[in-house]
Parts: structure tokens; C-alpha cells; sequence
């Protein structure tokens, strides 16, 4: 008996948890005369406010225009972002930005891929993908934890089936190829995946284990609702997965409405982690 306590607390005096993560993955939906009273100008304030609310340390956001992220980054100041337009690899067309905190996170790495055939061409687009789609990644520094993690932030096809899975099957193959270079690196992957969890493109993400997805098995919540309360019925396509490093402490599906409309037509998504470190 006396050794297995002196075991324990052995492996407890060599582990320690670490500063708590939060997450948010956020389509923010892009800037469109056409949504009238819904339209960025008259909505930009309230994203603003509840990114601010929820003080996420990383955003993944999505549907995200030039002009849009630039309004979000003078409302929120603690922010720095990495992402490029997805049209010229350069500030056309929606980015899949990912926001970091600056004081806490140190930028050690960043990269946007072309889900297609060429990843690595501005613009190009393959299968029977309707759109340009693209994957963003940044490989941070986490000044609290002493440790180094990456985070991917992606959007898949709204109408192609084959190029959301063939964009699956390329992102989880991002995600072992990174943990082969950096072994062991924590993974961390935000998206509007416009999938459901029935659907063969959430199974290739988390077939073989590395994946794992922060909302519960029993929670039915949606994230894609539109801009109106109540009106249509919530599909849950948004998430947050994670590898084996982290440890999922919370998640939420953030509901906030003025009693009309939503932020924007997305529900964000938050889940808070904590890194069991070695000392």
C-alpha cells in the first residue's frame, strides 16, 4: 500500500495542469448587401461583442472578408490573426482566419493549403467542389504552457459530397503528417465542415482515433440556425476536434440573440482544454 502512494505521488509530482485553452470556431458569415437588416454593417458590433463575451484565447473563423477582419481586429485589439483570401492567396475572396491572442501565443509557423488536387495553387479547386475551399494552419508557442501546439481552421463545400470527403481525408492526413514531423505536437482543428456527425466526411476525420470531436455523443444542439430565431431547424456542422494531448473541460454551443436575430446565420462554437504537462 505504502508503495503504490509513493507511486502516485511520484507521477503526480512530474504532471501538472496546465493553463486552461479556450477554443471558439465561428463562421461569421461574409458580408451581403443581399441579407438587408442582417447585412456585416449592421451586425459587425454584435460579433465583435460576443467574441469579447466569451474571450476565446483562438478563434477559427470562417466565411471572413478582407474588410470584415479588419473591423474585427480594431474592436478586439488582444488579437492577431494569420490567414490569406482564398482567391489569390492573398486578401480576395473569404479567409479562414484563425485569431490567437498575441501576449500569450508566440507565432512559430502558418500556412493556407488549397483543399484540391493542387493544394499548393492559389485558387484552384477540384472534384465537385461549387467553390474555392481552403485550410489554414498555425503552429503557435503558448508562453503560459512552455509548449508548442498547432491549430487548423478550415470551411468544406456546401454542395460537392466528393470534395467535402476528399477535403476530410486531406485534412486528417495534415494533421498525422504534422505529429509524425513534431512528434506527439497537440492538434487542435476548428471548421464549418457542412457535415453532420452521420455523414462520411465527419467519419474520415476521426476514423483511426488521432481526431477527436468536443461535443458530446448526446447533445443535439445545432449551429447552423440562420439569422432568425426559432425559424428553421438547427443543423449541426460546426466543430472542434482535438488529439489525445488535450483534455476537454467544457463545450458549448453559444445561443446569443438580440430575441429576433442571431449574430450571424452560425451558432459559435467553445470548448475550454487543459494540457496535462510533464514538469
Amino acid at each position: 500500500m505504502r508503495n503504490t502512494i509513493m507511486l502516485i505521488a511520484f507521477f503526480m509530482a512530474h504532471l501538472a495542469v496546465a493553463q486552461p485553452v479556450k477554443v471558439m470556431s465561428y463562421n461569421i458569415r461574409l458580408d451581403y448587401a443581399g441579407d438587408g437588416e442582417n447585412a456585416w454593417p449592421h451586425r459587425s458590433q454584435k460579433v465583435a461583442h460576443l467574441i469579447q463575451k466569451y474571450n476565446p484565447d483562438l478563434v477559427g473563423l470562417q466565411e471572413v472578408l478582407h474588410h470584415q477582419l479588419e473591423d474585427l481586429l480594431r474592436n478586439l485589439p488582444d488579437y492577431t490573426f494569420v490567414g490569406v483570401g482564398r482567391d489569390d492567396g492573398k486578401q480576395q475572396g473569404e479567409y479562414s482566419a484563425i485569431l490567437f491572442r498575441s501576449g500569450r501565443f508566440g507565432l512559430l509557423e502558418n500556412s493556407t493549403q488549397w483543399l484540391s488536387e493542387t493544394p499548393d495553387v492559389p485558387g484552384s479547386k477540384s472534384w465537385d467542389a461549387a467553390i474555392t475551399r481552403i485550410v489554414t494552419m498555425a503552429r503557435l508557442y503558448d508562453k503560459e504552457l512552455k509548449r508548442e501546439f498547432v491549430i487548423f481552421n478550415t470551411h468544406f463545400d456546401h454542395i460537392g459530397q466528393e470534395a467535402r470527403l476528399a477535403s476530410a481525408a486531406y485534412m486528417a492526413g495534415l494533421v498525422t503528417g504534422i505529429r509524425l514531423r513534431i512528434e506527439n505536437l497537440p492538434v487542435i482543428a476548428t471548421g464549418d465542415f457542412n457535415c453532420e456527425r452521420t455523414e462520411p466526411p465527419y467519419a474520415a476525420l476521426v476514423v483511426n482515433g488521432t481526431l477527436i470531436d468536443t461535443k458530446p455523443p448526446n447533445d443535439q444542439t445545432g449551429t447552423f440556425c440562420g439569422f432568425e430565431v426559432g425559424v428553421m431547424e438547427c443543423k449541426a456542422i460546426d466543430f472542434i476536434f482535438h488529439t489525445k494531448e488535450w483534455i476537454l473541460r467544457h463545450y458549448k454551443v453559444i445561443e446569443d440573440n438580440d430575441g429576433k436575430y442571431y449574430p450571424s446565420d452560425h451558432l459559435p462554437v467553445l470548448a475550454e482544454f487543459e494540457l496535462v504537462l510533464e514538469r
